[in-house]
Protein backbone atom coordinates (compact mmCIF):
# COMPACT_ATOMS: atom_id res chain seq x y z
CA UNK A 1 0.00 0.00 0.00
CA UNK A 2 1.33 3.35 -0.97
CA UNK A 3 0.97 6.73 0.36
CA UNK A 4 -1.43 7.29 -2.67
CA UNK A 5 -3.84 4.50 -1.25
CA UNK A 6 -6.97 6.19 0.39
CA UNK A 7 -7.71 5.27 3.98
CA UNK A 8 -10.82 2.86 4.38
CA UNK A 9 -14.05 2.61 6.21
CA UNK A 10 -12.42 -0.77 7.30
CA UNK A 11 -9.66 0.85 8.61
CA UNK A 12 -11.26 3.20 10.73
CA UNK A 13 -13.33 0.76 11.40
CA UNK A 14 -10.58 -1.24 12.95
CA UNK A 15 -9.09 1.74 14.49
CA UNK A 16 -12.81 2.49 16.58
CA UNK A 17 -13.05 -1.21 17.95
CA UNK A 18 -9.73 -1.83 18.86
CA UNK A 19 -8.70 1.98 20.15
CA UNK A 20 -12.25 1.53 22.43
CA UNK A 21 -11.58 -1.59 23.68
CA UNK A 22 -8.06 -0.77 25.12
CA UNK A 23 -9.74 3.18 25.87
CA UNK A 24 -12.64 0.95 28.01
CA UNK A 25 -9.87 -0.91 30.58
CA UNK A 26 -7.38 1.55 30.62
CA UNK A 27 -6.85 2.72 34.64
CA UNK A 28 -6.66 6.10 33.79
CA UNK A 29 -9.11 7.42 31.37
CA UNK A 30 -11.47 4.06 31.04
CA UNK A 31 -13.75 5.36 33.96
CA UNK A 32 -13.98 8.48 32.54
CA UNK A 33 -15.49 6.67 29.19
CA UNK A 34 -16.84 3.89 30.80
CA UNK A 35 -19.07 6.32 32.87
CA UNK A 36 -20.33 8.49 30.38
CA UNK A 37 -21.12 6.13 27.64
CA UNK A 38 -24.25 4.30 28.38
CA UNK A 39 -24.53 2.00 24.78
CA UNK A 40 -20.75 1.04 23.56
CA UNK A 41 -22.80 -0.45 20.57
CA UNK A 42 -24.00 3.09 19.65
CA UNK A 43 -21.31 5.08 20.60
CA UNK A 44 -18.99 3.28 18.45
CA UNK A 45 -21.04 3.48 15.59
CA UNK A 46 -21.23 7.14 15.99
CA UNK A 47 -17.68 7.11 15.94
CA UNK A 48 -17.20 5.53 13.43
CA UNK A 49 -19.04 8.10 11.47
CA UNK A 50 -17.25 10.72 13.37
CA UNK A 51 -13.87 9.59 11.86
CA UNK A 52 -15.46 8.61 8.07
CA UNK A 53 -16.55 12.05 8.49
CA UNK A 54 -13.02 14.17 9.60
CA UNK A 55 -10.71 11.68 7.31
CA UNK A 56 -12.74 10.96 4.20
CA UNK A 57 -15.62 13.59 4.77
CA UNK A 58 -18.33 11.46 4.21
CA UNK A 59 -20.90 13.95 6.25
CA UNK A 60 -21.98 11.09 8.20
CA UNK A 61 -21.37 12.64 11.40
CA UNK A 62 -23.85 14.80 12.64
CA UNK A 63 -23.24 15.83 16.29
CA UNK A 64 -21.12 18.22 18.23
CA UNK A 65 -17.94 16.92 20.14
CA UNK A 66 -16.97 19.79 21.59
CA UNK A 67 -20.50 19.96 22.91
CA UNK A 68 -20.79 15.99 24.07
CA UNK A 69 -17.35 16.19 26.33
CA UNK A 70 -17.94 19.42 27.71
CA UNK A 71 -20.39 18.66 30.61
CA UNK A 72 -17.59 15.33 31.07
CA UNK A 73 -14.83 15.25 34.22
CA UNK A 74 -12.15 15.16 31.79
CA UNK A 75 -8.11 16.67 32.97
CA UNK A 76 -5.45 17.95 30.69
CA UNK A 77 -3.72 15.05 31.30
CA UNK A 78 -6.29 12.44 30.07
CA UNK A 79 -5.50 14.17 26.62
CA UNK A 80 -1.57 13.05 26.64
CA UNK A 81 -3.15 9.04 27.32
CA UNK A 82 -5.16 8.99 24.65
CA UNK A 83 -3.19 10.22 21.73
CA UNK A 84 -0.57 7.81 23.26
CA UNK A 85 -3.42 4.88 22.94
CA UNK A 86 -4.86 6.30 19.54
CA UNK A 87 -1.32 6.67 17.80
CA UNK A 88 -0.26 3.53 19.23
CA UNK A 89 -3.47 1.63 17.60
CA UNK A 90 -3.66 3.72 14.46
CA UNK A 91 0.45 1.84 13.72
CA UNK A 92 -1.11 -1.35 14.40
CA UNK A 93 -4.60 -1.58 12.44
CA UNK A 94 -2.97 1.16 9.21
CA UNK A 95 0.03 1.28 6.87
CA UNK A 96 2.36 3.86 8.45
CA UNK A 97 1.68 6.58 6.06
CA UNK A 98 -1.95 6.35 7.21
CA UNK A 99 -1.11 6.05 10.44
CA UNK A 100 0.43 9.46 10.31
CA UNK A 101 -2.54 10.95 8.53
CA UNK A 102 -5.40 9.80 11.27
CA UNK A 103 -3.05 10.99 14.51
CA UNK A 104 -2.45 14.31 12.88
CA UNK A 105 -6.28 14.78 12.61
CA UNK A 106 -6.64 13.52 16.01
CA UNK A 107 -3.40 15.61 17.43
CA UNK A 108 -5.60 18.59 15.80
CA UNK A 109 -8.48 17.71 17.77
CA UNK A 110 -7.33 17.09 20.68
CA UNK A 111 -5.77 20.66 20.92
CA UNK A 112 -8.80 22.08 19.85
CA UNK A 113 -11.00 20.22 22.47
CA UNK A 114 -8.28 21.10 25.20
CA UNK A 115 -8.92 24.74 24.35
CA UNK A 116 -12.40 24.74 24.44
CA UNK A 117 -12.99 22.72 27.47
CA UNK A 118 -10.11 24.68 29.37
CA UNK A 119 -12.32 27.57 28.78
CA UNK A 120 -15.41 26.15 30.87
CA UNK A 121 -13.23 26.69 33.87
Amino acid sequence: MNAETPITETEIASLVERFYAKVRVDPEIGPVFNDAVRNWDAHLTLLRDFWSTVLLTTGRYKGNPLLAHFPLPIEERYFARWLTLFSETANEVMPASHAAIVTHKADLIALNMKRVLASRR
